[in-house]
């Protein structure tokens, strides 16, 4: 996967799309606590380099969803979206509307060239739906 986009295989790179693979959306604090978790010895900007690096190759994602820290995904290269709850913060993907990605076409794209969209949906999930309600403060 590195060597495909022309990026040395190191141990922190490799650290951190594993980290990412396995927690879809993660932020920053929780990916250094992953990797350190492989290599003890990573630094802080080691994890930051990788992500950036990452991120500028295509093989990770980030996103920032209004009120939330910047989050990472290794599902790249379609146009799917997020739904966010309102209450506990999960970040689940949801494929694009049925279709040729109706979402690309903008009611006014003021001569851009289109090639993605960023939708979020925002709600709240179904154990934030069914806890029940917290008692109003005094």
């Amino acid at each position: 996967m590195l060597r495909g986009v022309s990026l040395r295989v190191t141990a922190p790179r490799v650290a951190v799309l594993s980290a990412v693979h396995d927690d879809p959306h993660a932020d920053t604090d929780s990916i250094i606590r992953a990797v350190r978790a492989r290599l003890a010895a990573v630094s802080h900007q080691a994890v930051y380099d990788s992500l950036h690096t990452l991120t500028a190759a295509g093989l990770l994602r980030c996103i920032q969803p209004s009120g939330s820290v910047a989050r990472y995904e290794s599902r790249v290269g379609d146009n799917h979206h997020h739904v966010v709850c309102r209450g506990c913060g999960v970040i689940a993907d949801v494929d694009c509307a049925v279709g040729a990605a109706p979402c690309l076409t903008a009611s006014n794209d003021h001569g851009f060239s289109i090639d993605e969209a960023e939708v979020i949906y925002w709600g709240l999930c179904p154990a934030c739906t069914a806890a029940p309600a917290a008692p109003a403060r005094p």
